[in-house]
């Protein structure tokens, strides 16, 4: 298979879901948890700051679900939280493309820009984290799928492969138990695309900027 291209495996999904070995198209990955993570004084660290598209993947039924994923610091033990899939817009793309493509590499779930809803929100949110400072603006789609649907990854970036917890489909109910990022993530389960909600600049930081 040439460098870069990824070989689709159909399923019985009404949504085509890719069941794609993790490192089928990525030539050159590290292994799981070897990138190497330092932490820095909080003084010192830098700031990242990208614009990006994040996905409320949310079921159709009642109670709905929405599929978050699991996250951490590795310079803070302990530390986690959930939050939507989803990812920066790369040169070229629009934030429609890349919540498409992000959807694909975090999920496994293969769209067609047609099917999102929205944009729905927009925001300017700065994460504290303790290598790296991130201020992102984001802009919010959502897709609506039957049911949930068993997560396989298709390309996760080494940071992921260094944070990342896990996935887990949660009730409004159930993620108000938990961390979750976005802190608007109620509102997002309902909005319908009709008005975009602008929630201005948040802070959702696990060590404060």
């Amino acid at each position: 298979m040439p460098a870069g291209e990824c070989e689709s495996i159909r399923g019985d999904y009404p949504r085509e879901v890719l069941a794609i070995p993790r490192f089928s198209c990525q030539p050159g990955r590290v292994p799981f948890r070897e990138r190497s993570y330092v932490p820095v004084p909080p003084a010192e660290r830098p700031v990242k700051t990208r614009s990006a598209s994040r996905i409320i993947v949310r079921t159709s039924g009642s109670p709905r679900q929405v599929l978050l994923m699991g996250d951490s610091d590795p310079g803070v033990p302990g530390s986690g939280w959930w939050f939507t899939p989803g990812g920066g817009i790369d040169p070229g793309e629009t934030s429609l493309q890349a919540a498409v493509r992000e959807v694909l590499e975090e999920t496994g779930l293969l769209i067609e820009e047609t099917e999102l809803i929205g944009p729905i929100a927009v925001r300017t949110v700065m994460h504290g984290f303790s290598d790296q400072i991130t201020r992102q603006h984001e802009t919010f789609f959502a897709i609506e799928v039957p049911g949930p649907f068993d997560i396989a990854p298709a390309a996760l970036t080494e940071d992921e492969l260094v944070t990342l917890t896990g996935f887990r489909w949660m009730t409004l109910a159930e993620a108000a138990g938990e961390m979750v990022w976005p802190v608007e993530l109620g509102v997002l389960l309902e909005a319908d695309g009709s008005t975009l909600i602008d929630f201005g600049d948040v802070e959702e930081s696990i060590i404060p900027v």
